[in-house]
This record gives C-alpha cells, structure tokens and sequence, in this order.
C-alpha cells in the first residue's frame, strides 16, 4: 500500500488530472444508473442503458466541464478541506440542474425519464465523488482511522508521542489536522472549558473537562499538552498554565492569531511555553499619539540598535513611519543582523524609510555629532550600555566609559546639533545601587538632569568655553528586566533543562521584575514622547518574581519533577549558587517616594534628587582620571559621593585591581 501511495504521489499533475477526471466519469454514470435503482428497483437494472443511452452520454457531458470549472481538479487530495467540499457541492448540485432541463426539454412519451431519477442522481454523486475524495485523503495521509480514535478497536500504537490539545476552536482543530499531516505526533484528545461540548466528539477526538484532566492521561497516555487558545490573554493563559503545572506534562503552545497571520509562524510550528504567559499580565494598549509624537514624519537615530531593547526599539520606530531611521552600533555582526531584517521588512510592506547602518562607537563624540549634523536628527533614543551586572563588576573602566561617558558625549552631540527629543533607555539597578552598572546608570540620569536645568552650558572638555544654547528635551526610562534579552536567566533556564540540570539559582530569596521587550520598547517610546525635561519615567513592571519559583514553574511545564530532599527521585533538581559581584537580592524602581501619575496607566514619573552641570563636570573630570590611573579605589570613592544611595557589597573584584594587587 505504501509502495501504491508512494507511486501515485510521485505521477506528474497531469496524469493526476486524467485519473481523476476517468474517476468522475465513471461515478458519475454509476450514480445515474443507481438513481434508476432506487427509483424503479433491481427489475428495471437493464433499462436504463437501454431507452435512455442518450442520458448516459450528456450526463458526464455535462457535469465534467462543470467540475473543472469549480476547480475540483485543481484541489490536492492531502489538503483537501471544507472549501473543495463546497465546491462539490456547488458543481454536482449545478450539474444535476443542467441535467433536469434537458431530461425536461428532450425527453418523450416513449422514454419518460421519471422525476425523482435527477434527485438521486444529485445526491448519489455528492455521496460517491465527495466520498471518494474524502477516502483519498484519508489514503494519502497514510492514517485511515485518525479520526475514529473513539471507535472500539481503532486505537493503536504507532510510536509517535501522544498530545492532548488544550482548546477545541479553531486554532485546536487547525493544529489537529496539522499534526496528523505532519505525522511527527499523535493527537489523542482535547480538553476545553466550554461545558457545552464536554464529552463530545470533535474531529473524532473526545473533549475532556479540565477537572478531567488525570482521567484523561489515563484513558489516552497523553504525554504532552499543546495549548491552542491563541486568543486567551495572559490572565487567562496564566490562570490555565497554573492549573496544568500540577500534572506530569510537557506543556508547549501554538502561536498566536497575529504571528499566524503575518506569516512569521505556522499553526504546527509549536514551541515551548511563552515565559510571559507565566507572568500573566497583559499589556495597556499603546496611545497613538504618544508613539507617533517624536517619530512619524521625523530622522530618527538609535544607538545600540543592534541590541535586545535597541532592535525592538527599530522594529516599533519602523512602523511609525519616520523619514529616516539611523542604526547606530559598535557590533558588526549585531548592526548586520538587525539591517538585513528591517530591510527585508522595508522590501515586504513597501514602506518609505531611508535606513541607515552607522558602525561607530558612542565613545566617538565627533562621530556623533556628525551623524546627527548630517541627516539632521530629531529624537534620539539612547539605549547602548553595558548591563551585564558581574561583567561590568569586573571590568570597571569599561563600564564607565560606554555607559557614563557614552551618555555624556551622545548627549553633548544632541545638544549641539540642536535634536529636540533625546531619550535614555535607564534601569531599576540605577536605584540604591550596590554594582558599578547600575551606579554608572545612575550617573547617566544625573548627566541629562543636569544638562536640561541648563539653558546655555558650557560642555563637559570644551577648552573655549563657548556656552551651547540648550533645544533638546532630554528624558529617562526606568525599567527592570525584559524576557529574553542577552543574559537573561529564561534562556538559561531553558538551556539548562534541556541539557538535564541543574537549574542554577544565586540565592532562594532573589526576586526580579520582568517586562517583555515589545512592551518595554513601547512604553519607552510613549514614555519619551512625555515631560518637559530633566524627567525620570518609570514603567509598571507589576509584582517582581521570586527567581526560584520561576525555576520550579518551568521545570514542572516541560513535564518534569524537582529533585530535592522531600522528592530524591525527581528528575532536575535547582543548585544556589550564590549572589554574584554587585547582585542585589531584589531591584526597586524609585529611589525616593515622590511620584507622580502620567496620562499612561503604565507610566510613572519620578522626582529625583539631581546635583548642578559644573558639579557634576568636576566630578566627571575625576572620575576619568581615576579610570585612566586604573585607581579603582578612586573610581568607587567618587561614585560613592556623587550617586546617592550607592552602597558597593563586597571588595573591589575588576580584574586589572586584583592582578596589580597580586604584583610584587
């Protein structure tokens, strides 16, 4: 039989079309002589070939250009679904018409056609050439009883890995059909809250309730749970995802209507279970006009585009239609990465951007500030920096320099190229920081608070002197940490399951806020578009996640058991590793309680303490001196007296320090 399929398959669509068209000719003649069965009984078989031959001849006359006409050769049988089924019924049922008026224009006293013949004839052949179709496909899938599971002594054991599909729609029924197709895994219930198709039969699966979950691992074997229900919010996804946590499987989803429809995904491309449904808090729309108030119509540029938050920040920009979007980055392969896919983008949707690829580094003042001299730049969104907290723990220098005097020196090109909008993308660990990262952002926000209280300063290294009248609004966004970005414990976490354990967690206490990065990247634009200056927005990251609980939640999704003492025989168990350099047990948003509702529900506006422009270029000046002596000693001294609440846990670890400490 497989040989047969497989030769079938390989024929060429021509020879395809000719079978299928002798096939219909054929049914199409059995159907009208069993028309006259019916009708006149087995004692009249002869009949009907007989005194009306001429029948038998229009009939496939008739009904064959008919079916071509209604694309009924044009449909492949592996695919075959509810639209070809209409058009069947749409070309026998027209057929059968055009066959009436002639059976009524040229039939006589001598050959009377009885009346009921053209009714049988119209439902025998729906029934034999859609059913024939139907077996077909039912052939060529190579499954004939994957829609009969409920039947007695259909079921059987062909060693692909059993699912259940958590959603009877559409989308269910979609991944349903998909699987089988794909024949990479076996189908064998649903389970749907809808009470009023409980117990019922859908695409020959049974739907189980919720609360029948255990019942139905035992009836079916089910191994893994798909979630089809794409257009369930993160409430509700994260309302189901708790519910499913206590059971011994794999839980995986389908992806969403928006992804299907761009194109992006298929419905049986399944991964595993998006991190934020676990969050499950769904996101504020955005307002229009706050995205488009510093983009649409306007040069835009952004550093560190290549980034997790900068590619998103692109990605969003682009769409908002700006004249000119400039990509500013220090990493080739980064800057190369997010240009091929905003071009190809650019290319699909026919949009009318000019994008730029600058390779530069933030460090370059000039370079700056020739870019945005050039192309003329309106809004800049700062988003390039070093935030790997243990990374820049041990390389102080470079921490200060891209992120501090990064800051400083973009900003002094905003500044004298006279950009109107100049957002900084901060952090939750520029609050009461104990690392060199999260006070080295901190100084970042003291740098553009100072300069906007400043109507005509005299910038940080200008020898002459010459004070700079100050146009652009400068602003900050404070936010914790987003799914997904590089560093990000999730992957981690992912990596290490899939690779068999342990998961490993600094500390059982730690607890972080998390965002997503198309929700952080959003709310910063809106966010930017907001203040008057000298602002400091902090975004609504809800409640903040306990690390190890996340831990345990994703183990247990992918249908696994945490080892430990009261379970010795679980499957992956969690290790504590211990806070790393400069990790803080938890992150706060607000350095003081002075904070002030926006016209955004998920924007807050903070009224930080700030410190003078010529202050802050004293302190500046020796913060650079002690980064060019390597006397970090120094560096933590100054940072110490200028970013409030900057308390560093632990002894100095950069790596130079430690050696020169090591030399005789």
């Amino acid at each position: 039989m497989g040989q047969i399929r497989a030769w079938l398959l390989a024929l060429p669509r021509r020879q395809k079309r000719l079978m299928q068209v002798a096939a219909d000719i054929l049914l199409v003649w059995v159907s009208l002589w069993l028309s006259f069965v019916v009708r006149l009984g087995l004692d009249e078989i002869i009949n009907p070939f007989t005194t009306h031959r001429w029948l038998f001849i229009f009939a496939p006359i008739v009904a064959i250009p008919l079916f071509i006409r209604f694309g009924m050769y044009r449909a492949v049988m592996r695919y075959f679904g509810n639209d070809a089924l209409i058009a069947i019924i749409k070309a026998v049922s027209l057929s059968a018409l055009v066959l009436g008026v002639i059976v009524y224009w040229y039939s006589n006293h001598e050959t009377v056609v009885p009346r009921s013949i053209i009714f049988n004839y119209w439902w025998l052949s729906l029934v034999m050439i859609g059913g024939l179709r139907l077996a077909m496909r039912q052939y060529f899938l190579g499954d004939w009883f994957a829609a009969a599971q409920h039947v007695p002594f259909t079921n059987r054991d062909d060693g692909l890995p059993k699912v259940a599909i958590y959603g009877a729609g559409a989308a269910g029924n979609q991944l349903v059909a998909a699987l089988r197709m794909g024949r990479l895994m076996r189908p064998v219930a649903f389970i749907d809250d809808d009470s009023g198709i409980a117990d019922r039969i859908i695409s020959g699966l049974q739907v189980f309730k919720p609360k029948h979950i255990q019942e139905m691992i035992d009836s079916t074997g089910a191994q893994e749970i798909l979630l089809a229900v794409p257009s369930a919010n993160r409430g509700r996804r994260r309302e189901i995802l708790g519910f499913l946590e206590g059971f011994p499987l794999h839980v995986r989803s389908v992806p969403g209507f928006m992804d299907l429809a761009s194109g992006r995904v298929k419905v049986d491309d399944i991964q595993e279970v998006d991190i934020a449904d676990l969050l499950g808090r769904d996101a504020v729309p955005a307002q229009g006009n706050l995205l488009e108030h510093c983009i649409k119509g306007q040069s835009v540029l952004v550093t560190g585009a290549g980034g997790s938050i900068g590619s998103e920040l692109c990605r969003q920009i682009l769409s908002l239609h700006p004249t000119t979007l400039l990509l500013f980055e220090h990493s080739e392969f980064n800057l190369y990465s997010i240009l091929s896919e905003l071009e190809q983008r650019i290319a699909r949707e026919s949009l009318s951007v000019r994008l730029l690829p600058i390779l530069g580094s933030v460090r370059n003042q000039d370079k700056l500030l020739d870019v945005m001299k050039a192309w003329r730049v309106d809004t800049v969104y700062h988003a390039a920096a070093y935030k790997h907290v243990p990374m820049v723990e041990h390389n102080i220098a470079e921490g200060v320099l891209n992120n501090v005097i990064g800051t400083l020196n973009t900003a002094q090109a905003a500044l004298t190229a006279g950009v109107a909008n100049f957002v900084l993308i901060s952090t939750d660990k520029a609050v009461r920081p104990t690392n060199v990262m999260g006070s080295t952002k901190r100084l970042s926000e003291l740098t553009l608070q100072a300069l906007s209280r400043e109507l005509a300063p005299v910038l940080f290294g200008d020898s002459s002197n010459v004070s700079r009248v100050n146009k652009t609004r400068f602003t900050m966004v404070r936010f914790g940490n987003v799914l997904g970005s590089s560093g990000s414990v999730i992957p981690l976490f992912y990596k290490q399951i899939k690779s068999g354990g342990p998961l490993t967690v600094t500390h059982p206490k730690i607890t972080r806020y998390f965002m997503t990065i198309p929700e952080a990247a959003q709310l910063v634009i809106q966010a930017g578009s907001m203040g008057q200056g000298g602002d400091v927005f902090v975004l609504d990251m809800g409640e903040p996640v306990k690390i190890i609980e996340l831990a345990e939640k994703m183990i247990h999704l992918s249908g696994l058991s945490v080892r430990s003492e009261k379970n010795p025989h679980g499957d992956i168990s969690i290790e504590f590793t211990g806070l790393r350099p400069g990790e803080k047990l938890y992150e706060e948003l607000l350095i003081g309680d002075n904070v002030a509702a926006t016209e955004h529900p998920m924007i807050m506006s903070a009224n930080e303490d700030h410190i003078s422009w010529d202050l802050l270029k004293t302190k500046l000046a020796e913060l650079l001196i002690a980064v060019d002596q390597d006397d970090y000693a120094r560096v933590r001294q100054l940072m110490r007296e200028t970013v409030s609440g900057y308390t560093p846990d632990g002894e100095i670890v950069d790596w130079i320090y430690q050696q020169r400490r090591l030399e005789p």
